[in-house]
């Protein structure tokens, strides 16, 4: 595993919670981190990358969000990645052959992946089957 921060962008409170409750089950992160915007996870992700040195090894992306949706992180986010050796997953309501296209187009996104997501496909992204 790269590190052990995940962070998860998601506005759906709901949908955040359930999410977070299945990573915590795994036990494999120490830190969670989790924004309801675009805007505040890039802030946030950058603000932890000049306190420790590094960004999460794993990011769980929503699309469609307030103030910033993934588009706009991915663009963001895309400038000052570098070298970084972690996975974004987009978890999505989209059925949109479109936004399914342009996820494809960034080399950061690993999967893209409908909600709901279950708890088997938790564990198999963390490779823990």
């Amino acid at each position: 595993m790269i590190n052990k921060t995940i962070c998860i962008v998601e506005d759906d409170p709901n949908y955040m919670i359930l999410t977070k409750k299945m990573i915590e089950f795994t036990s494999l992160f120490d830190e969670i981190l989790t924004f309801n915007n675009g805007k505040a996870a890039f802030e946030g992700i950058l603000e932890l990358k000049t306190k420790f040195g590094e960004f999460p090894g794993y990011i769980l992306l929503d699309i469609n969000m307030p103030i910033w949706d993934a588009w706009d992180f991915l663009d963001e986010f895309s400038k000052v990645s570098g070298d970084w050796k972690g996975s974004i997953y987009i978890i999505t309501s989209s059925i949109d052959k479109i936004d399914e296209t342009k996820a494809s187009e960034y080399t950061i996104v690993k999967e893209y992946l409908r909600k709901p997501v279950s708890f088997n496909k938790i564990i198999e992204i963390f490779n823990l089957n």
